[in-house]
């Protein structure tokens, strides 16, 4: 063998071993996705508000099983605020802001987020009592509608502008809930009057996302994520504390003291509970603001994801609480699983209709911005224009 044939040989070997070693080390783009995505802190923000929404009306379902749910006293939302309330503690640090020029809001501005979260306070009571009626699965159902009634009331106070796709999306999903509301009533009263409350709740919970944005976003004068957070805590733990000592604590034995001794619950387990709800609302509720601000579409943003959540919660309360506990109201039927599909496909719908509205407007604005920039270097001027009103019109 010559030695130009050997060191030709030994090239294509070469060349095979590269190769195969960039194929093994190459990462797929599949892995790059999910790398890039998990840097994103709005990424990770959006997956912990997703889980942290599972975990809750699991939780209450829990606690009623425990005894701690009477809804006349809402202790159990007394420790659902407690949560977002701490988020105060880290103003201790002198690096936090309330604004982002890092001065301290005003009175009115603070005053309006005290205003935003009583509307909350009433929405999530109705929510969870509803919850604790209804069941978590028909709760779920529900409450992903909060997406549709964000995009309705973001076009009233945001001035948003919704495509006809987008209000077909709404038709869907409130074809899905009349379903859910008939397989309500069929399971029984206690359970329809749930689902009530749990539409109602939805309504005003929506109205809070818009609002909370408005907050965040708006004017001159804006509150950071923490201090909202913070601030729309501590109100309704002043109000729900109050509460508790105007009437559940002369209502105690009653209420809560003879349903605990009933399913055999000592203060202990009682109290990891109620911890366990405060520190999933205190990850649900600084991820909701970091996603209502950061992650791309803001409050509809926020909305699509209530419908995963509901799938989420269909699916594990159907495997954890169906058979054990409850009624036919932890259990998958039909009906019901007829009604996750349409409501979830209805978000799934408005999400995308949002995405292509989106899209289409940055390339309008962008197309003009282009045809303008191109009329001007022609020596054209824009109607409207300083020169233009300037000059007389002459035919």
């Amino acid at each position: 063998m010559s030695m130009q044939s050997e060191f030709s040989t030994l090239d294509e070997r070469d060349n095979e071993n590269q190769r195969k070693s960039s194929s093994t080390t190459q990462p797929k783009p599949i892995i790059d996705y999910v790398k890039n995505m998990m840097k994103s802190s709005s990424s990770i923000a959006a997956i912990l508000y997703v889980l942290s929404g599972v975990s809750q009306p699991l939780l209450m379902t829990v606690a009623k099983e425990a005894g701690l749910t009477d809804p006349r006293c809402q202790l159990y939302m007394l420790f659902y605020y407690i949560g977002p309330a701490s988020v105060a503690l880290t103003f201790c640090n002198s690096n936090n802001k309330y604004t982002p020029s890092g001065d301290f809001p005003s009175s009115w501005l603070i005053l309006k987020g005290c205003g935003i979260q009583c509307i909350d306070v009433f929405a999530q009571t109705l929510n969870y009592t509803g919850s604790i009626l209804a069941g978590p699965t028909i709760f779920a159902i529900i409450y992903s509608s909060v997406t549709i009634w964000t995009a309705v009331l973001s076009r009233i106070f945001l001035s948003r502008s919704m495509v006809l796709t987008q209000w077909s999306a709404v038709a869907i999903v409130f074809g899905g809930l009349v379903l859910t509301s008939f397989n309500s009533a069929m399971v029984g009263a206690e359970v329809f009057k749930g689902s009530l409350y749990v539409v109602i709740g939805s309504i005003f919970h929506a109205l809070m996302y818009v609002l909370s944005e408005a907050l965040m976003t708006v004017g001159e004068e804006r509150l950071t994520v923490p201090a909202t957070c913070a601030i729309q805590g501590l109100t309704a733990c002043t109000f729900l504390l109050f509460w508790q000592f105007f009437y559940t604590i002369p209502h105690w034995e009653d209420s809560i003291g003879f349903p605990m001794r009933e399913a055999e619950t000592t203060y202990m387990h009682a109290f990891k509970i109620l911890v366990s709800l405060s520190l999933s609302n205190v990850i649900h509720a600084y991820t909701f603001f970091h996603t209502l601000k950061h992650f791309p579409g803001g409050a509809t943003s926020a909305g699509v994801m209530k419908g995963l959540q509901a799938v989420l919660v269909f699916v594990f309360t159907s495997l954890v609480f169906c058979g054990k506990t409850g009624g036919l109201e932890m259990c998958f039927t039909p009906l019901k699983f007829v009604s996750l599909v349409v409501v979830v496909s209805g978000v799934g719908i408005f999400g995308k209709a949002s995405d292509w509205a989106s899209s289409t407007s940055t390339l309008s604005t962008s197309l003009a911005s282009s045809t303008l920039s191109m009329f001007n270097k022609g020596g054209y001027t824009r109607v409207g224009s300083s020169e233009f009103s300037s000059s007389p019109l002459t035919l």
